[in-house]
């Protein structure tokens, strides 16, 4: 058992083994027990191809805003508001991985590598299901939708853009689910490689079918979707190949996928408060969003392009919150409750250390990192404010995401739904429009609200994490 000691650590770049751990995180910890062995190490090796995905998933999105903005200020407020639609599907699709994980890792943690797979194919199975149903809706719906959220004539006249990313959401949904079980089970560098080809696909395909090259006419926004739903979905199937292949962690069968509706029904419990959770937590975006829409369409494309300049970042410092999911759900499996909680803190000074530095970064270059995205004034100003207002909170917001997803990774899902609730909700929603419409300090009081948000939930996570209900949770 890990004493005290090991959370005295040195920053993993001054590590003299550290090109040994680096080494063995890309190639895949295979036959590594991380219930075992030094905490710092493991989190480090579990914590590289975590960063790793995340960056390539961050870059999803940078990627299509970047190719986009050559459309005006209209084309990247349509993918802002479908972005804000999309959170309902990230939130279904993040919440049951988020059940689907720690499951799988519980059962890892127990050595029960059978009962691990036949979890992952029943999770596989409902969120296809869920998915297709989504998806028809989303395709017909689209203008509509678009209306609801405050869209212009000129936002709707892109709705072809928003029927695809929604009708494609399946590719989303696997993707999540799947990258959760091989996160889960310990096997985080294969989750890297299948972001990094869904990612690389999209890179090639974005600016070419956007902007067009040749044979190939341009497409313009609708390109985007296409892309992004064309290099998910490979991405996707390529991990499901991984998950038959013989050897892996979790390893699928056809008998896993013999419907099994009581574990169907014990995933959906554990996950049902996990989407909720989620949902809140992203969808309060979609008030900001809503809030911002009446300043206008440069106000708004302002904040989108900041705002996925700022998931650039955050998705790195979740990949190590990933770790401590992990982490948390085996060491649990194992009965080693003080590792996991000495996890938890180790991971929230990596986290720490990196998204802070980032902050400071942002605040001091900001004007430079925006104009690689826009050239107009008006727009650029407005991505400037919320570049720099959101990565103030940065440092307290390290915290609160490993804590958030520590308590995830024990099967505590219902915690973090009420401080989620609480923080994204009951506060900083109206706190956003008091600011900007009741004192008068427009978009930039909608920026401040979000940063104070991050802060109020790494304090109230962290008190609440101290009190340890989430060591005894049964899932």
């Amino acid at each position: 058992m890990s004493t005290n000691s090991e959370l005295i650590l040195t920053p993993p770049t001054q590590s003299p083994s550290v090109w040994s751990a680096i080494r063995e995180a890309l190639a895949g910890a295979h036959g590594r027990d991380f219930t075992e062995g030094p905490i710092g190490r493991s989190i480090f090796i579990l914590a590289v191809p975590m960063v790793l995905e995340m960056v390539m998933e961050s870059v999803f999105a940078v990627v299509d805003v970047f190719v986009v903005a050559h459309l005006g200020a209209e084309a990247v407020a349509t993918v802002g508001l479908t972005e804000s639609m999309m959170t309902m599907i990230y939130a279904l699709a993040m919440g049951l991985s988020i059940g689907a994980g720690a499951m799988v890792a519980r059962r890892i943690g127990e050595k029960n590598a059978e009962g691990a797979a036949h979890t992952a194919a029943q999770v596989i199975l409902f969120g296809a299901v869920v998915s297709a149903l989504l998806g028809v809706c989303g395709v017909v719906f689209a203008p509509q939708l678009l209306r609801v959220m405050g869209g212009s004539s000129d936002v709707l006249a892109h709705a072809t853009f928003t029927r695809i990313m929604l009708g494609g959401n399946i590719s989303v949904v696997m993707l999540f689910l799947l990258n959760s079980v091989l996160r889960s089970s310990g096997d985080a560098a294969i989750a890297m490689r299948v972001l990094w080809l869904a990612n690389a696909i999209n890179i090639v395909l974005c600016p070419l079918l956007v902007l067009g090259l040749g044979p190939v006419p341009a497409l313009g926004i609708k390109g985007a979707a296409i892309a992004t739903t064309i290099g998910r979905g490979i991405g996707a199937l390529f991990a499901l190949s991984c998950l038959f292949k013989p050897g892996a962690r979790v390893e699928l069968h056809a008998r896993h996928f013999k419907l099994d509706p009581a574990l169907i029904m014990r995933v959906i419990n554990l996950s049902s408060a996990a989407t909720v959770q989620v949902f809140i937590g992203m969808a309060s975006w979609i008030g900001l969003v809503r809030i911002l829409a009446s300043f206008g369409s440069a106000a708004l494309a302002g904040y989108t392009i900041g705002i996925r300049i700022v998931i650039f970042a955050l998705l790195p410092s979740a990949g190590l919150s990933n770790a401590a999911a992990t982490m948390v759900g085996q060491a649990l499996g194992a009965r080693k409750p003080e590792r996991a909680e000495q996890a938890v803190w180790t991971a929230g000074r990596y986290s720490m250390w990196f998204l802070g530095t980032v902050g400071a970064v942002f605040v001091i270059f900001a004007p430079w990192i925006v104009s690689i995205f826009t050239q107009e004034p008006e727009v650029a100003r407005y991505a400037v404010g919320t570049l720099r207002t959101v990565a103030l909170g940065f440092p307290f917001y390290a915290y609160g995401m490993v804590l958030t997803q520590s308590f995830n990774g024990a099967g505590d899902t219902r915690t973090p739904t009420y401080v989620n609730l609480f923080v994204f909700w009951l506060f900083e929603i109206p706190l956003a429009w008091l600011l900007a419409h009741a004192l008068g300090f427009g978009p930039q009081g909608v920026f401040a609200a979000a940063t104070v948000a991050f802060c109020t939930l790494a304090v109230v996570s962290a008190v609440l994490f101290r009190r340890g209900g989430w060591k005894t949770r049964r899932v």
